[in-house]
């Protein structure tokens, strides 16, 4: 038999699960080389971050948005500056992008593997996967985009997300660690806890 991904659903070979990764192996789409426990090794996963409830400047914040369950990161919300480009480039699930969110006014670019980009209103919802993943193979350059929001489970709260209200929170393993500020307009009881979308994000 066989070698077989482990059933992590970590998401850094690009796919949602293990299961749809060997469909896209035996499609011939990726090959098992793709997986990062293929040579026997774990996922590079960041460490633990110690969250005090204060930001780097000393701001305080409502609570935190980690990934959803099985996700790497979670989900952003982004509308490039040029929305055209998600038609004309044809960007798709599984391909990378990278740029800066200059509307939020966050000085980092960042690297983010496509979930969906929608070809008409230009919309890509993504996880940050960081730099390496852009590092020997093809990624799309959007520059400059709008950051419009992120989804993910609200956790670490010293403040309870309230739907229609404009919070602090701080996206899980920022490299800032700056708090945001979003309104809150989703919020579903989950049993692994609340599941968020927070948009109209500024830092």
């Amino acid at each position: 038999m066989g070698w077989t991904p482990p059933g992590k659903n970590c998401g850094l070979c690009g796919a949602r699960t293990c299961e749809a990764f060997m469909e896209m192996v035996a499609a011939g789409e990726r090959s098992l080389a793709d997986c990062p426990f293929s040579a026997g090794e774990a996922c590079i996963a960041a460490p633990d971050a110690i969250y005090t409830g204060r930001d780097i400047v000393g701001n305080t914040y409502d609570f935190i948005i980690d990934p959803l369950p099985g996700e790497p990161s979670a989900r952003k919300i982004i509308l490039p500056f040029r929305p055209d480009l998600v038609e004309k480039w044809e960007i798709a699930e599984g391909e990378i992008v990278v740029g800066r969110p200059m509307g939020a006014g966050c000085p980092v670019q960042h690297v983010i593997r496509v979930i969906e980009a929608d070809p008409v209103t230009g919309v890509i919802t993504g996880h940050v996967v960081g730099p390496q993943f852009s590092r020997g193979q093809e990624y799309h350059d959007l520059r400059a985009y709008h950051m419009l929001g992120f989804e993910g489970m609200a956790t670490h709260l010293s403040s309870p997300p309230v739907f229609g209200k404009r919070q602090r929170f701080l996206p899980g393993f920022c490299m800032m660690a700056l708090a945001h500020t979003g309104v809150t307009n989703m919020i579903v009881e989950r049993p692994e806890g609340l599941h968020v979308r927070v948009e109209d994000v500024i830092i």
